[in-house]
């Protein structure tokens, strides 16, 4: 990886986008027959445009032995060079974006996340990418950023955000591996015996709570769900501003709060300084609440 790749990128978020840039590098290669050079890049490329509309937002979540989510935003010029490389198509910057267009960038990834899921079995086992476009960017929060680019500069551009459940999962990975690296490397010597009273927690406990720290900085991001409601379509195409949709809870009742869509505690609105505020009441102990 490239100085420019590694500036301003944590080391996992970094090796992860690598291995996104090498399987598009790849794809690319295959499909028009030379070389593709791609690379990940730790800090926004000065001639990436701006969030637009027209933008394509491509989703994929992680399962199986790494977990989480990742998008990838592309805009409009680079949507439309990847459909023209990947159909065969002239390159021809003026030309219109058609939805057939969306739809094979959409399916070039989707053949690169079969290459990215095959690197990542050596270090996390059997790992399932699945890919869908979304209109709109993420709801959840982005942890970690990188950004893709292929070909000469500038080249086609991507974005690339890391959810925060992906990067902990890579962060845990990394401290697995070294904590395996330290045990193989590390003398063995014999220990005299201790009482059982003075006798050090478990390994186990020791290794959980230094994986423990890696991840207390990791941010989260935390949803109130206040109550729900099944509508209909029409019901739905009938909203005008000021319109009232009914909840199924009372006002009363505790607001619910979500980590990763579970449950994980309850509590009371308050305002804060102007602003809304939850103080926590009840609070799972292990796993969801009922």
């Amino acid at each position: 990886m490239t100085d420019e790749a590694a500036s301003g990128l944590r080391p996992e978020p970094a090796q992860h986008a690598q291995l996104w840039a090498d399987a598009l590098g790849q794809v690319l290669g295959q499909v028009s027959g030379s070389a593709q050079p791609s690379v990940a890049l730790g800090e926004a490329p000065a001639k990436l445009a701006p969030a637009h509309e027209s933008d394509l937002w491509i989703v994929s979540a992680c399962s199986g032995g790494l977990r989480g989510e990742m998008s990838l935003r592309l805009a409009a010029p680079s949507v439309l060079r990847l459909a023209q490389i990947f159909m065969s198509e002239p390159a021809a910057p003026e030309a219109e974006i058609t939805p057939d267009h969306r739809d094979a960038v959409v399916e070039l990834w989707r053949q690169a996340a079969g290459l990215v899921a095959s690197a990542l079995k050596a270090n996390w086992g059997e790992v399932q990418l699945r890919l869908e476009s979304s209109p709109t960017a993420p709801s959840w929060s982005a942890s970690a950023s990188a950004w893709l680019r292929a070909g000469a500069d500038p080249g086609i551009l991507v974005e690339l955000q890391l959810s925060a459940a992906l990067v902990a999962a890579l962060r845990a990975e990394k401290a697995d591996a070294a904590k395996a690296a330290a045990s193989a490397s590390a003398p063995v010597a014999a220990a005299p015996a201790a009482p059982a009273a003075a006798s050090a927690p478990p390994a186990s406990l020791q290794a959980g709570s230094a994986k423990l720290d890696l991840l207390m900085d990791v941010e989260l991001a935390v949803t109130l769900r206040f109550g729900s409601r099944r509508l209909l379509l029409r019901e739905v195409l009938d909203l005008i501003p000021g319109s009232v949709i009914d909840l199924d809870r009372q006002v009363e009742e505790p607001v619910d709060v979500l980590l990763d869509g579970r449950l994980v505690a309850r509590g009371e609105v308050v305002v804060l300084d102007g602003n809304y505020g939850l103080r926590v009441t009840e609070v799972a102990p292990a796993g969801p609440l009922p």
